[in-house]
């Protein structure tokens, strides 16, 4: 097995493209998991380097109009088959007819996203060695500060199954990734081009002022520094 602390100290301040070619080295089974901007900069970065790239993303059933077309231009732009997910029918209805399409408002976002999101990316997830993600610790001073390079997914691990997590991002800003982005002419959700940063499901997302972070368009209804969905609770758990 990979000496994950060996691989983190020599990875540390090391480029994403540099990164994520010691995470293609290192595992076979690995996928990059899209959603917004900054996996677009792994996937344009990624399909440079090999021609077994591996992309999932996660359907709500609740994501913009405009995440919708996105997810498709981006298959379309890089030619790739990607896998999209979807939650449990029973357990989505089962909330539904219990507690309505919107008690996130009511009683936090947590349960919506166990089910619409964490359970759907836990069943794949046990499928891999070792996923990558496009966190960047400016992301959210809140839950993200501190995300490593490379690290044990301690919320998604099993004592017989070690998953390992690549955020070869962490030390990027956001103003990196759009650099980037413009100068590879990378597809974009036009959702940015309303305001909106950080890009979630609908209900639970809203452009942001001028001044404002980011995340502080996600979950504004509740408390900053527990600004997460699940599918990055081990920020979470390094806080405790």
């Amino acid at each position: 097995m990979t000496d994950i602390t060996q691989l983190q100290q020599e990875l540390e301040g090391q480029s994403p493209r540099a990164i994520l070619k010691a995470a293609l080295a290192h595992y076979d089974n690995l996928a990059i998991s899209f959603s917004g901007a900054e996996d677009v900069a792994l996937i344009e970065l990624a399909h440079k380097l090999t021609d077994r790239l591996q992309v999932f993303t996660l359907d709500t059933g609740r994501l913009h109009p405009e995440t919708y077309e996105f997810i498709d231009r981006v298959r379309d732009h890089y030619n790739l088959d990607i896998e999209v997910l979807f939650p449990d029918a029973a357990e989505v209805e089962a909330l539904v007819r219990k507690k309505g399409l919107f008690s996130f408002y009511r009683d936090g976002h947590s349960e919506c996203c166990g089910i619409r999101k964490v359970n759907p990316l836990r069943r794949k997830l046990a499928t891999l060695d070792a996923w990558v993600t496009g966190q960047r610790r400016d992301q959210s001073p809140g839950t993200r500060n501190h995300v490593p390079v490379v690290q044990l997914d301690e919320a998604f691990s099993t004592d017989g199954h070690p998953l390992i997590k690549f955020n070869p991002l962490a030390n990027w800003s956001s103003r990196e990734v759009w650099d980037y982005l413009r100068v590879s002419e990378a597809p974009y959700n036009k959702l940015h081009e309303q305001g909106f940063i950080s890009i979630g499901c609908q209900p639970c997302t809203r452009p942001v002022l001028p001044g404002q972070h980011e995340r502080e368009g996600r979950w504004w209804w509740e408390e900053a520094t527990r600004k997460e969905c699940g599918l990055h609770a081990d920020n979470l758990i390094t806080r405790q």
